[in-house]
């Protein structure tokens, strides 16, 4: 297997590959009608999705693709195993996950007619070169559609955690807001090869718990927060106490859900 991002690869199949694996499925559901809605797929569509994880996005999308299939591609084992078994408990048929790098994939050239992704694009070592091997995957005319995060400032879901960090314990990006600026994210899928790019806003919010306890519990276990704690420089105690009094301002009777701007974008692959 061909693994180009090298320091992600780690990430995802070590213990944040697990961490998401557990908790991952819930988070982003508010979104997926926004990503599908905006793919346009249809019965007969054959989909690739890209940084699947879980595959809420691809069960999701199969069930559209009633007569087509859906392809979710993801380089964490830990999610994929858990996205093979959510797919069989749900009786999909038309949906299968593959581990891999996007941006060196061997992917069959016009393969697929739609590829998707929903905050899996962000982490790409060479984007351009990313998108343009999604781009030759796709058929002539193909679309591509994926929801990432605007700037970290806009996104509530990161600044209410950090708040209970404090100053000296901010959440580090990560990459997360790689393709926050819009100019920039249209100037990569340009050059990558697409056509008839179009960004448009999406707000809407992230479910990150039943209960506050669940929701801090999710927090601490993350990367960001994880990363934190071992440095020292915040202690768990105050971590917990912070985040509880922080996320009681989002909890109600259907959970723990913080809302955040992001950016709904649009492409096709062109001839």
């Amino acid at each position: 297997m061909d693994i180009a991002n090298t320091t992600q690869d780690q990430a995802w199949n070590g213990a944040e590959g697990q961490h998401w694996a557990d908790h991952a499925d819930q988070i982003n559901a508010a979104v997926t009608g926004h990503l599908l809605e905006a793919a346009g797929v249809g019965p007969r569509d054959r989909l690739l999705d890209i940084g699947c994880g879980t595959g809420r996005s691809t069960r999701a999308a199969a069930r559209l693709a009633t007569e087509g299939e859906a392809v979710g591609l993801d380089l964490s084992a830990p999610m994929l195993d858990r996205a093979t078994r959510y797919a069989k408990e749900d009786g999909l048929t038309n949906v299968r996950f593959t581990r891999g790098d996007a941006q060196v994939h061997p992917f069959p050239a016009g393969r697929f007619d739609v590829a998707i992704s929903q905050f899996g694009v962000m982490f790409f070592a060479d984007p351009v070169a990313a998108f343009a091997n999604i781009r030759q995957a796709l058929r002539p005319g193909g679309r591509l559609a994926f929801v990432c995060p605007q700037p970290a400032e806009r996104c509530e879901w990161y600044q209410a955690p950090s708040e209970a960090f404090g100053a000296t314990g901010r959440m580090p990006d990560e990459g997360m807001f790689a393709l926050a600026d819009p100019d920039l994210t249209a100037g990569i899928l340009t050059a990558a090869g697409y056509q008839h790019v179009d960004i448009q806003p999406l707000t809407t919010s992230l479910f990150f718990g039943r209960d506050v306890s669940e929701a801090v519990a999710f927090f601490t276990g993350s990367g960001p927060a994880r990363a934190l704690l071992e440095s020292g420089a915040v202690t768990e105690a105050d971590v917990v106490a912070g985040l509880g009094t922080v996320l009681r301002r989002y909890a109600d009777e259907t959970g723990v859900r913080i809302p955040g701007r992001h950016w709904l974008v649009r492409a096709e692959r062109g001839a």
